[in-house]
């Protein structure tokens, strides 16, 4: 399968490392233009860099602004007016016990996971729906469906992404637009990484062999017995956004190693 996105723009939240920043790669390679997002402008920077020594003739921007925010998320979207494909990945995790979240930190992890890809998605979907084609992508998780207990604000607002990302491809059918969702599995973005290289240090172990561990204790289910890679990840995005995808909307389509057990 070849998928060509030349002459389309996309906007990829959150995108200076991990999932982000492999999905816009993805993109880039498939000749789509490609704005880099993230809150600080030397990783902009940096990322945007980096993305085009990866891609030859890759046509980036960097657009460094805090969408976790309604006046960042107004910022951008005046520097940034149209994109056809809009993927919603800017998020946040924190493992911390219920009793110990406060308001404040709730608030912060919705504006952050949910309220940002709900304005740019409010702010991109006119242009998309007068062109007769675009593409919408909530990055959610498996932790959606099956909330972690280790950090139940964070699953419930991958869940509220997926509600998000269906009741907009509800709003808009037949219209050449869709919207779908993508949920991870446990990941080996630079932030698991990091958090995993602690704990295994902590402990003693090779990085690898916590991993293994880690997957085991912590997700039993999984089928693969391993973390994905961001290029898994980023590879079922880039097929969303393809027009090969256009019969796939209101989905919310996994990529959690079989973590999730359910056949449907």
């Amino acid at each position: 399968m070849h998928i060509d996105l030349s002459g389309k723009r996309a906007v990829v939240s959150g995108s200076t490392s991990g999932i982000g920043w492999a999905t816009a790669r993805g993109l880039a390679a498939a000749g789509a233009s490609v704005v880099i997002n993230g809150r600080d402008p030397a990783r902009v920077e940096e990322a945007t860099r980096r993305l085009a020594g990866a891609v030859a003739g890759a046509r980036i921007e960097g657009v460094a602004a805090d969408l976790g925010t309604a006046a960042g998320a107004r910022d951008f979207v005046a520097k940034v007016s149209t994109c056809d494909i809009l993927v919603n990945n800017l998020g946040i995790f924190d493992p911390k016990p219920f009793l110990e979240i406060d308001d404040a930190e709730w608030e912060r992890f919705f504006q952050v996971n949910v309220m940002s890809g709900i304005r740019l998605s409010r702010a991109y979907l006119p242009g998309m729906l007068a062109a007769g084609w675009g593409r919408i992508v909530f990055i959610s998780s498996e932790s959606g469906v099956q909330i972690p207990r280790e950090m139940v604000h964070y699953g419930m607002t991958k869940t509220a992404q997926l509600a998000v990302s269906r009741g907009i491809a509800e709003t808009i059918p037949d219209s050449g637009v869709t919207v779908n969702a993508v949920l991870p599995g446990p990941t080996r973005s630079e932030g698991v990484a990091d958090f995993l290289g602690k704990m295994a240090e902590q402990r003693g172990q090779p990085l690898a062999e916590y991993e293994k561990e880690f997957v085991r204790s912590e997700r039993p289910s999984s089928l693969i017995g391993r973390l994905a890679s961001v290029d898994e990840v980023a590879s079922m995005v880039v097929y969303v956004c393809s027009q090969q995808a256009s019969a796939t909307t209101g989905a919310a389509l996994r990529v959690d190693g079989g973590v999730v057990r359910s056949i449907v």
